[in-house]
């Protein structure tokens, strides 16, 4: 336990700090800018003072305060941009120990604007199209940070086409992994170069996409006498086609990678493919949204004999649902790079005033189907034999190390389900003080699969959530959510109260409630003071271990409980 003194003098020193590193940018700012120069950055402080807590296992840690801590500093003016971003992880939050554990500047750039071209020196983020080839991205939460050290142009060479050119080595943690990645990028908007399509409102942009990685060979062994000759090119390409008709737009895109063994698909030759088709309709009151994906080993990584969440010069996006309610995403899905077929289908419509469905004020529904299924696959094995004397033979092992792996027929499923959401959601205003959203979920959850054991979870959630405005300065907002299960940990009931106190106050305490095996509680009680471009969040509680998901990537989070301090400050 933390003495009640030493927790608020720590914390006084924490705000302290924060406030002194702050305060004087900004005010470096405004003098700036009256040169031309616009300087603008931020802070973002997050702390824990932890707590022992045997019953849901959460041990105490060697130190008294955990913090990831970033501070960005940008520079902009007509000719030259500039910024750097330090971080503080000398001893992380849980979850983040070990990889992220260090402290530094990770990311600075420079780059120089003449007209219609941009040419980036230092770190820098980018994504080709839907990402299936590139894409270098930041996600704080889910441990995520890979970004390219090197160069790029961006430019746009004659009217409709934008071009993109990029080199360098990309981010693993703390260091740089030594391959080299080389891309390029040109998207078309064919639409420019035509009156008639003009005309007729059609517009149409084709997009070409090319990365290379360079990564030396290693020794690795497919058996004691047998090593892998590993391509040192590696080699994806994208193409894809959106085109928008008034109400109606449909992309389809396809991307292919060559042989790329790797600790992934088990250092296997097999070449990759992804393509996606996606079609979307919508007008006042309604909309729809029909998608398909079928992915075939396309994990492709700038190291390849590296694990994790790390690494990753792609993206999968996972075409399932991304749900904000807690017990709603407590089994969120992870895309399966080594192969998958996903589909995604959404309707909504907006009933409107005066109707039956629609009363007084209007009804809203939303239905989502997401349904995530394994590939066919033959596998194919590399034999190894022992001759003896006689003339006898024995096969003395198997692998698929050195070999395609396997074969796959475009159209045909596997056996597994991976993933499976059905979800109906209800947004009705019943008066004018008072709203109500209700939400049903039925889903299916391949445990063994995302998480590496569990067997298949069915899950049938219920979820109210209402808004009362009490006045033009208070607001309360509640949440009552039941998980029902027969598996894993059984049910679960989650209850939220937050009150709103205009223009700067929110106090918020939930409890998501184990009722099925565990019996286990893991309660928040939190208080957010916003004030101009600062924000202080404290907070007291306890988080479960399991897996934090977004966007189709989990990352595993130890039990833990303790006191929170959260600071954010943009200028």
């Amino acid at each position: 336990m933390i003495k009640k003194k030493a927790l608020a003098a720590t914390a006084a020193r924490w705000m302290m700090l924060v406030c002194a590193a702050g305060l004087p940018l900004f005010g470096m700012a405004q003098s700036d800018n009256q040169r031309g120069v616009t300087v603008t950055g931020s802070w973002q402080s997050d702390i824990l003072f932890p707590q022992e807590d045997t019953e849901i296992g959460a041990e105490k840690p060697d130190h008294n305060t955990l913090s990831n801590t970033y501070l960005n500093l940008n520079l902009q003016s007509k000719y030259v941009d500039a910024g750097v971003r330090a971080e503080y992880l000398k001893h992380p939050l849980p979850g983040y120990e070990n990889d992220f554990e260090g402290s530094g500047l990770p990311h600075f750039w420079v780059k120089g604007k003449l007209g219609q071209t941009e040419l980036t020196a230092g770190t820098f983020y980018e994504q080709f199209g839907s990402g299936f080839v590139l894409r270098a991205y930041e996600d704080r939460p889910m441990g995520i940070d890979n970004s390219i050290l090197g160069a790029k142009l961006v430019t746009t060479p004659v009217k409709g086409v934008h071009l993109k050119l990029l080199t360098g080595r990309q981010r693993r943690y703390w260091h740089w992994n030594k391959a080299w990645l080389t891309g390029a990028d040109v998207e078309m908007n064919l639409d420019q170069w035509s009156r008639a399509m003009q005309e007729r409102g059609l517009f149409m942009t084709l997009g070409a996409s090319f990365v290379n990685k360079h990564e030396k060979s290693e020794d690795i062994m497919a058996d004691e006498t047998h090593k892998l000759n590993l391509p040192e090119n590696v080699n994806a390409y994208d193409l894809r086609l959106n085109v928008q008709k008034g109400n109606v737009n449909v992309l389809a895109e396809y991307a292919h990678k060559t042989q790329d063994p790797s600790f992934d698909n088990g250092y296997i030759y097999r070449k990759g493919y992804v393509a996606m088709l996606s079609a979307s309709y919508s007008r006042r009151g309604m909309s729809l949204l029909l998608q398909a994906k079928r992915s075939d080993n396309m994990a492709f990584r700038s190291k390849r004999s590296m694990n994790g969440t790390s690494s990753f010069i792609n993206h999968l996006p996972p075409f399932a649902m991304e749900h904000t309610y807690d017990l709603a995403a407590l089994n969120m899905y992870a895309t399966q790079p080594m192969g998958e077929w996903a589909y995604q289908a959404e309707w909504g419509y907006k009933f409107n005033r005066g109707t039956a469905l629609g009363g007084k004020y209007g009804t809203s529904v939303k239905v989502n189907f997401s349904h995530i299924h394994s590939l066919d696959k033959t596998q194919k094995d590399l034999v190894f034999k022992q001759t003896y004397d006689d003339g006898m033979v024995d096969v003395i092992g198997r692998s698929g190390m050195g070999t395609d792996g396997y074969g796959s027929a475009f159209w045909k499923w596997g056996k597994q389900t991976y993933y499976q959401d059905i979800n109906v959601q209800v947004e009705k205003k019943l008066s004018k003080q008072f709203k109500l959203n209700l939400m049903y979920m039925n889903q299916l959850y391949n445990k063994t699969v995302v998480e590496g054991e569990g067997g298949m979870l069915h899950s049938d959630i219920f979820i109210a959530d209402g808004k009362y405005t009490i006045n033009k300065k208070l607001t309360v907002r509640a949440e009552a959510q039941y998980l029902s299960s027969k598996d894993d940990d059984g049910d679960w009931a989650f209850g939220l109260v937050e009150l709103s106190v205009l223009p700067n106050w929110m106090f918020t305490v939930s409890d998501e409630w184990n009722c099925g095996k565990t019996d286990l509680h893991y309660y928040m009680a939190t208080v957010t003071y916003n004030r101009g471009s600062h924000r202080i969040q404290a907070g007291y509680g306890r988080v479960m271990e399991g897996m934090n998901c977004s966007g189709g990537v989990c990352r595993y989070v130890p039990a833990y409980k303790g006191f929170t301090l959260s600071y954010n400050y943009n200028f």
